[in-house]
């Protein structure tokens, strides 16, 4: 089982549109997918609650044993719950490991893919969940503050990389971008320069019809509508670039 973590440390970057778009691509090819919601605010739950478990979140940093997680037309969803706020006041010795512990047990379950949504925030439950991931990917804003978002989340994932040596940084995935908006072109023009590597070459553009999709429980692509079109091109690129960059056979 691969396991990718949608994390930054910055709120209203996409993460969870990011994060619902690839579940829905994942499981559409027939993969099993388990979705974990580490955000109190539950949005990703909402938007995937017809694939929702009996699980919670919080429970996943508990000791437990081995446990069974069914899925629904290939996707299980373990949703956010308000203990999650309660994790601070683990120490991270002790929450990280039960973590991973509950990740082994999702992929003894048959899962092929594991996506865990973040809060915005390096608390302990990111931080759990960068140390049993595989991959980690973050979505940004092109705004002035991009480019320290992108210099944090590097120093955050060199120094966890220490304790979990697996973990790569697939890279940025530029959203919510007005092409219109000559700041966002010099702020990519600018990004890309500076991380060659790092900047994912699927932008996906600040358009309503992904809102529509995440508020009617469906990707963009089912959006019957002209205008969702070019959402749903940009969505099916970035996905099958990060289906590709995981090396899910």
């Amino acid at each position: 089982m691969k396991t990718l973590v949608i994390a930054n440390q910055k709120g209203g970057v996409g993460k969870t549109s990011t994060l619902v778009h690839l579940a829905f691509h994942f499981a559409d090819r027939g993969l099993k997918v388990a979705v974990i919601d580490l955000d109190t605010q539950g949005n990703a739950s909402f938007t995937l609650g017809a694939f929702k478990s009996d699980m919670v979140a919080s429970s996943l940093f508990k000791s437990v044993a081995l446990f069974d997680l069914a899925p629904i037309d290939n996707m299980a969803v373990i949703t956010a719950d308000q203990q999650l706020a309660d994790l601070e006041k683990l120490k991270l010795q002790e929450a990280a490991p039960a973590f991973r512990a509950s990740i082994s047990s999702i992929a003894a379950n048959g899962y092929d893919v594991c996506l865990i949504d973040t809060a915005p925030s390096l608390g302990i439950a990111m931080a759990s969940a960068l140390l049993a991931a595989d991959y980690v990917a973050s979505p940004i804003e092109l705004e002035v503050y991009a480019l320290q978002g992108v210099k944090k989340m590097n120093a955050t994932i060199a120094g966890l990389k220490q304790a979990n040596p697996k973990l790569q940084f697939l890279g940025m995935i530029p959203s919510k971008v007005d092409g219109r908006n000559p700041r966002h072109t010099r702020h990519l023009a600018e990004l890309t320069a500076a991380y060659p590597t790092l900047i994912m070459p699927t932008p996906i553009g600040n358009r309503s019809s992904i809102a529509d999709a995440l508020a009617t429980h469906v990707p963009v692509w089912e959006i019957r509508k002209t205008s969702a079109r070019m959402a749903a091109k940009e969505m099916l690129a970035m996905t099958q670039h990060i289906h590709d960059k995981m090396e899910i056979a």
